[in-house]
C-alpha cells in the first residue's frame, strides 16, 4: 500500500504517535491502565490518514494497541511490584477467567463489524469516563474482595471487554478493589500485572483473525501494525516508570479528570462516525 501522503503529513503522523505513546506510557503507570483508551483514538485517526479501510480500521487499532500494551504494561507492572504495591493473590487467583475472557473477546472481534467494534468501544470508554468523573474514593462495596464465583465471573468480564477495547484491564480492576477497601496504590499496582495477560493472547488473536485479510497497510500482520508498535513502544515503555513516580507523588483526581475528559470527547466521536 503506497501511504501517497507528502512529507510533512507524515512527519505530522509520527509526532502524533510519538507523543500519543508518552501519554500512554504515563498512564500506564498512573493509573495501571493498559493506555488503549489513548492508543485506540490515535492508531484509529492515523489509519484513517493513511487510507486503511474503514471495515478493519477497527480491527487494525485493537490489535496493534494490544501489542503496544504488551511491553509497557509489563514494565509498569514490574515497578509497581518493586514498590511492594501487588496483590499476587488476586492475579493468580483470576488469571485463568481473564485469559479465558480474553479469548471469548478475540472471537467477538473476529466475527464483528466495524459498526459493532465501535459502539463497545464508545460505550465503553463513556461509562469509564462517567466513572472517573463522578466516582468518589469513599465509595465501598465491602471490606473483603470477594472470592469464587463472583471473581471467576468478573475476571471473565475484564478479559472479553477489554480484548474488544485493546486496553489492559487496569480500569476494571482498580474500581474493584478500591470498592472493597483496598488502598489505591495497592489496586493500581495489581491492576498493572493484568495488562501482560490481556494482551499476549489478545494479540496472537488477533494476527489469527487478520491472517490474509486485505487491504492492510505494510508491516502489518493479521490485525497487528508491527510498524506502528515499532515506532511507539520505544517512547512507551521509556515513560511508564515516571507515571509510576507520578502515581506515588502527586494528585490522582486531576489526572483522572483529565483522563475521563478525553475518553468522553473520544467516544463523542466515534458515536457521531455511527449517526
Amino acid at each position: 500500500m503506497d501511504f501517497g501522503l507528502p512529507t510533512g503529513e507524515l512527519v505530522w503522523l509520527l509526532v502524533t504517535m510519538l507523543a500519543g505513546g508518552a501519554a500512554m506510557g504515563i498512564f500506564s503507570g498512573l493509573l495501571g491502565i493498559g493506555g488503549g483508551g489513548i492508543m485506540v483514538p490515535i492508531l484509529y485517526e492515523i489509519f484513517s490518514a493513511i487510507g486503511v479501510d474503514e471495515a478493519i480500521r477497527m480491527h487494525l487499532c485493537i490489535g496493534t494497541s494490544l501489542a503496544i500494551i504488551l511491553p509497557t504494561s509489563l514494565r509498569s507492572f514490574l515497578s509497581h511490584k518493586a514498590k511492594g504495591a501487588v496483590d499476587m493473590d488476586i492475579i493468580r487467583s483470576m488469571a485463568l477467567p481473564v485469559v479465558s475472557g480474553v479469548v471469548i473477546g478475540v472471537v467477538v472481534a473476529r466475527y464483528s463489524n466495524y459498526t459493532i467494534l465501535t459502539a463497545i468501544w464508545a460505550g465503553a470508554a463513556t461509562a469509564m469516563s462517567l466513572k472517573l468523573f463522578f466516582g468518589r474514593a469513599s465509595w465501598r462495596l465491602g471490606n473483603k474482595v470477594p472470592g469464587n464465583p463472583g471473581r471467576a465471573i468478573y475476571g471473565l468480564f475484564i478479559g472479553t471487554i477489554s480484548t474488544l477495547m485493546s486496553i489492559g484491564g487496569g480500569a476494571f480492576i482498580t474500581m474493584m478493589m478500591t470498592l472493597y477497601g483496598r488502598p489505591i496504590h495497592q489496586a493500581v499496582g495489581t491492576s498493572s500485572g493484568f495488562g501482560p495477560m490481556i494482551a499476549i493472547p489478545g494479540v496472537l488473536g488477533l494476527i489469527w483473525a487478520g491472517w490474509g485479510v486485505s487491504g492492510l497497510p505494510p508491516g502489518s500482520l493479521g490485525f497487528v501494525s508491527l510498524l506502528s508498535a515499532a515506532i511507539i513502544i520505544p517512547v512507551s515503555v521509556f515513560t511508564a516508570p515516571l507515571g509510576v513516580r507520578m502515581a506515588h507523588g502527586i494528585s490522582r483526581r486531576k489526572l483522572e479528570i483529565v483522563f475521563a475528559t478525553f475518553l468522553a470527547l473520544i467516544a463523542l466521536r466515534f458515536f457521531w462516525t455511527l449517526m
